[in-house]
């Protein structure tokens, strides 16, 4: 076993699914932001835009989230698991275009640039909500994880 799997396992498993999170994200975020860069291009109003990316890359976080990410899932039924991780990211959208609309009134920021604050607090807000929700080991506290 190479050196690096063997630090890696060596990781608390908090931390692998954070980083693992992180990268589910990223493609993720790949997706959202590409689509709202178009959109706004082709001239739809940033909000829309970003609402669309946003879910667009809720499919791809929630694929990777389960087959990737996470080794505990808490909710049996997998039509209520995804809809527990829709509606997290429901409130997740909530809160973009709450910071979109400051980053860009408020601020004068263009909409590419203001998602990327947006981005890192949407992305903590999402992973603390669904690992205690819907990911963590059962039994394990959620005010522990």
């Amino acid at each position: 076993m190479g050196l690096a799997r063997q630090l890696w396992r060596r990781l608390p498993e908090g931390l692998r699914e954070l980083l693992l999170y992180g990268f589910a994200s990223a493609l993720a975020l790949g997706v959202d932001w590409g689509l709202l860069l178009v959109l706004t291009k082709l001239g739809v109003n940033y909000l829309l835009a970003s609402a669309t990316g946003f879910t667009s890359g809720i499919g791809v976080t929630y694929g990777l989230s389960v087959s990737v990410v996470f080794r505990h899932r808490l909710v049996a039924d997998r039509k209520r698991e995804f809809l527990g991780f829709l509606g997290v990211g429901l409130a997740g959208l909530i809160l973009t275009q709450g910071l979109m609309a400051l980053w860009v009134e408020a601020l004068r920021m263009t909409p590419g640039l203001a998602k990327i604050p947006t981005a890192g607090l949407v992305f903590v807000f999402n992973f603390t909500v669904r690992r205690a929700l819907l990911f963590r080991a059962p039994g394990v506290d959620a005010a522990r994880t």
